[in-house]
């Protein structure tokens, strides 16, 4: 377990720098700079080349890129390129307002997703895992922007009972943030069971084709006991892992969610610094993005090494 925790956090260290360096080069790569965005299309070269002096941007790549790094090991995020502003005062409240909305979504999504799976793979065929499943399918076929519209058009313009956008600031408290949530929270937990519910559903089918099951139903194990004991140990490694990958989904890659509902959380800033070319906010967001995902995956694997007695035993392959 410690050999595992090691590698994995070595790999996780390369996988960030890695991740940072491509998100400069991606970020370079775009046409203009945060002084072409700031001053506008029809400047003048004196005004520009005073600008660039004064945001470092005259100097190479590579140092500013070093630049950030070493600020990063002290504790320091720099300035915002676009708002002179300390990085760490845009991404703080922003981080924790798609925490918010990640984690409330994984708290009514996670283990309706599991349940919901569980009940239909026990209905094999049946009137609940048809609909379960017919309906998962619909939900899976529209991209999330389509599903949030939807509900906005349902929820907030025909019935007019839920607000359509966040008209709240980044720094508003959850209290203030709370009635702006439940339609990006519907969506996300509509997106996360369609995925999760269908792949529960097919591991439970497995297992309870297999032999093991099988051999448990001639000793006269039936019902819950077979279900709890001898099927879900099986079923729920797998689902444990696309359950991790979807929460880091949720906590990570929310942008097109928050940008229907113009959600003031991480994502939305992301878009609107690679908009500023505000590369030090870019980069800290995709730390926070990547970090997490990082996070989730070596949860998942250690939930699945808790779960499933074999990889205690062998230990091969971590």
């Amino acid at each position: 377990m410690l050999v595992l925790i090691v590698r994995r956090l070595i790999l996780a260290a390369l996988t960030l720098v890695l991740t940072s360096i491509i998100a400069t080069i991606v970020v370079q790569a775009l046409p203009g700079d945060a002084c072409t965005a700031y001053l506008g299309r029809y400047i003048e070269p004196g005004a520009l080349a005073q600008c660039r002096g004064q945001l470092g941007l005259d100097h190479p790549l590579a140092e500013r890129y070093l630049d950030w790094v070493a600020g990063l090991a002290r504790g320091d995020l720099g300035m915002s390129l676009s708002t002179r502003r300390p990085a760490i005062e845009l991404i703080g409240p922003r981080v924790q307002n798609s925490f918010l909305l990640g984690g409330v979504s994984a708290l009514i999504g996670l283990p309706l997703a599991v349940g919901l799976g569980v009940l239909a793979a026990t209905r094999r065929d049946r009137l609940a895992d048809l609909l379960a499943s017919g309906l998962s399918m619909a939900a899976m076929a529209m991209p999330e922007f389509v599903t949030g519209t939807l509900l906005i058009f349902v929820f907030a313009i025909w019935l007019g009972l839920l607000p359509a956008v966040t008209l709240v600031s980044s720094n508003a408290t959850v209290m203030d943030l709370l009635p702006y949530i439940i339609l990006p929270v519907l969506t996300l937990v509509v997106v996360l069971i369609a995925h999760i519910l269908r792949v529960t559903r097919a591991n439970v089918i497995d297992q309870l084709e297999s032999e093991h099951a099988e051999f448990a139903r001639l000793r006269g194990v039936g019902g819950w006991r077979l279900l709890w004991r001898h099927v879900l140990p099986g079923a729920l490694p797998a689902t444990i892992n696309l359950c991790a990958l979807t929460l880091a989904w949720l906590l990570c890659g929310v942008v097109v969610v928050e940008r229907v509902f113009n959600y003031p959380g991480l994502g939305t800033l992301m878009i609107e610094a690679i908009s500023n070319r505000d590369l030090p906010v870019v980069l800290e967001a995709t730390m926070v993005f990547a970090g997490t995902y990082i996070l989730a995956n070596l949860a998942a694997d250690l939930a699945t090494i808790a779960l499933d007695p074999r990889l205690r035993r062998s230990g091969s392959g971590w």
